[in-house]
């Protein structure tokens, strides 16, 4: 009977103090008040983007991460980050102007070459962001009966908070941008990232797709989706019309240079097309998984990678994409060429460059 008291009295003294260190916790902060932890493992953890910067390979990932590397993707710098969202996104439309975006409506923007990072806009302001967009179009043209829809969206997404994945991204300049990302968000900027304008009612996207990705190829600037949603912008319409493609499946992202384009998505499919969408002809290869990625190699030539790490190679005017060998594969989510030429993917298992493979 003594040791049961014991025993008893031990396991009352440790729940006390359990509680005792529960009370004294710190208290949850929310990850976009939490800035992103240092890491010697983040260049090992998920990476999702990746881009150049001049002559800096720039990267993003989970939980805020984000690194560059002036060595083609040898070594890797942690770069000062103001949240712990996981980021999807990254574009620099000059050497050291550039923008992030990820998890939570999260838009960050560097002017030192990603080196650092401050916020300019996450998913607690953008639902009364289309409320105050779609609230004055609506007071400006009573008769429309599409404003109050679009206000309606607003406070819809206002309700839900933050939670509002953003996707990937796409800069002009350093003044006219775009962000997007899930059920037709989009967001345009003309100054920087200082303001942003919902782009919501210029896209022909009726149904609320998810926009994945967004892209140029020099003469035409394209947003790939789900579900076969893809988009052009039209200058003289003002707006992101959508193009007829013979795959209903979802793209993941668009590559191209000046007179064709490729679009690239599930079950290896893979489109292009050389009249600016007009029409669009199938590469063809024997793989049945997700391309994910893509660029262009030094020698002009299309190199594309799968989730489960396979790559290919599109031949000038060919119809068929051919499989490359590869020593030891792994998952990819984006790539980039480096200044040196070197190919250089991030994905699942971290950064990795592909130079003498």
């Amino acid at each position: 009977m003594g040791s049961l008291k014991k025993i008893t009295r031990a396991l009352l003294f440790s729940l006390l103090v359990l509680l005792q260190g529960g009370a004294g916790a710190a208290a949850y902060v929310d990850v976009l008040e939490l800035p992103a932890e240092p890491s010697a493992l983040a260049v090992r953890s998920p990476l999702v983007g990746i881009t150049r910067a001049g002559e800096r390979l720039v990267t993003v990932g989970q939980r805020g991460h984000i690194l560059y590397s002036d060595d083609a993707g040898q070594r890797w710098v942690q770069a000062s980050v103001p949240v712990s969202s996981d980021l999807n996104g990254v574009f620099f439309p000059t050497a050291t102007q550039g923008w992030a975006v990820g998890n939570d409506g999260v838009v960050l923007h560097s002017s030192d070459a990603g080196a650092s990072w401050s916020k300019q806009l996450d998913g607690r302001q953008i639902g009364d962001l289309l409320v105050r967009h779609y609230s004055a179009l609506a007071t400006a043209e009573p008769a429309s009966e599409q404003w109050p829809l679009w206000v309606a969206e607003g406070q819809r997404l206002a309700a839900e908070g933050a939670d509002k994945p953003l996707l990937d991204v796409w800069f002009a300049n350093d003044r006219l941008g775009y962000v997007i990302g899930v059920f037709n968000l989009i967001l345009r900027t003309e100054d920087g990232g200082l303001s942003w304008t919902p782009f919501q009612d210029r896209t022909d996207n009726p149904q609320g797709f998810h926009l994945n990705a967004i892209a140029s190829t020099g003469d035409g600037l394209y947003i790939a989706g789900e579900q076969g949603l893809l988009l052009k912008w039209q200058a003289d319409q003002q707006r992101f019309a959508a193009l007829q493609t013979p795959y209903q499946g979802s793209f993941f992202g668009v590559i191209g240079k000046p007179g064709e384009v490729i679009v690239y998505g599930l079950r290896g499919n893979v489109l292009r097309s050389t009249d600016g969408g007009g029409h669009w002809s199938p590469l063809s290869n024997d793989l049945k998984v997700s391309i994910t990625a893509a660029l262009v190699n030094p020698q002009g030539q299309y190199e594309l990678f799968t989730q489960t790490g396979q790559a290919l190679l599109g031949q000038a005017h060919g119809t068929r994409l051919q499989l490359l060998a590869q020593q030891a594969p792994s998952p990819v989510a984006a790539a980039a060429l480096a200044a040196d030429g070197t190919r250089v993917v991030v994905g699942s298992r971290g950064a990795h460059a592909l130079a003498g493979e």
